[in-house]
């Protein structure tokens, strides 16, 4: 039998190859996380996330203006506070590193879209992400308290509030308080998927913010899980949410597609640090090639649907890239 289908014609050149690929990756497609904390002059590598470091706003200053020239459009700004209680209201002072350091980025870069984490369990001094009833985080006391940090975060220049702590109500609570003190067009990107994942580890070591008992899994999704995704999505929909969030992304990808293939909102995905953390230390013992696995990965999450990825690896895909 004369073989007459030939797939492979269409692989037979990296011009050919580039004229019918599917997907693309560029800087554009990333957010990079920052950690911002007290002082001046301060920058730590943080142990856990080889490459990344807790910033002092003038430092924080520079990565910015780094990342403006790698052509990356955004940041998504954490912080850690010089003081904690428990209802964690460092997350709304106008003093703190994260406000300090959204007005300063704001100012000096204006074109770059600034992304404010709304959540209080680095703030709290139990670790969890609201207040507490006992052992209980009381769902709507909370919703009042994010609001409040919302707000903060839009009045220090964000241009956009992305809510992760999976409060129930949050996203029509935080949109009330926005358009009430005058930020109507300061956006809502939901963590609306956001999973209790043992990814997570290297994070709360960045951010401080491991919990002093119990776990999340009680307002955290269940890995188990799709149908209650597409709930949530249906409900932060409903609720005003702008951008939709999967987090973790590499081990939920087919949570991914089902979201792209139900709302026609923008999708982004969290590359979250656990997923950095084990591609890092694979690379340094010299095991993979960090470039092509990198690269492989992010690809991977924008094929499964995602408009945008949140990911450490944001400076060095953009150089990656640009050798191209």
């Amino acid at each position: 039998m004369k073989q007459t289908l030939r797939p492979r014609r269409m692989r037979i050149s990296e011009g050919v190859r580039s004229l019918v690929r599917e997907t693309s990756l560029s800087a554009k497609d990333f957010v990079y996380p920052i950690f911002v904390v007290p002082g001046e002059k301060v920058k730590e590598e943080i142990s856990s996330l080889p490459g990344c470091y807790h910033l002092s706003v003038d430092e924080a200053l520079k990565v910015a203006e780094e990342v403006v020239s790698l052509g990356i459009p955004s940041v998504e700004v954490f912080g850690l506070p010089a003081y904690k209680d428990e209802i964690g209201s460092s997350a709304w002072d106008m003093t703190s590193p994260v406000q300090q350091a959204i007005r300063a980025i704001k100012e000096k870069f204006p074109e770059l879209v600034i992304i404010g984490d709304v959540c209080l369990c680095q703030y709290t001094s139990h670790g969890h992400c609201g207040q507490l009833c006992g052992q209980y985080v009381d769902n709507d006391e909370t919703l009042k308290l994010l609001a409040k940090v919302a707000v903060s975060q839009a009045k220090a220049g964000a241009d956009m509030v992305a809510p992760s702590d999976m409060m129930d109500g949050r996203v029509a609570a935080i949109r009330q308080a926005l358009d009430e003190s005058g930020y109507q067009n300061v956006s809502i990107m939901s963590y609306a998927v956001k999973y209790a994942s043992a990814y997570y580890g290297p994070f709360r070591d960045a951010a401080h913010s491991t919990p002093q008992f119990g776990d999340r899994r009680s307002y955290q999704m269940d890995p188990a899980n799709s149908r209650e995704a597409l709930k949530e999505v249906a409900l932060d929909t409903a609720e005003g949410a702008d951008i939709i969030m999967v987090k973790p992304a590499l081990s939920y990808l087919d949570i991914v597609r089902q979201v792209r293939d139900t709302t026609h909102l923008p999708v982004a995905v969290y590359n979250v640090s656990g997923e950095y953390a084990m591609v890092k230390a694979a690379a340094a013992n010299g095991w993979i090639d960090e470039k092509r696995i990198v690269l492989e990965t992010l690809l991977s999450m924008k094929r499964a649907g995602a408009d945008m990825i949140i990911t450490y690896h944001a400076l060095d895909a953009a150089r990656w890239l640009a050798e191209k």
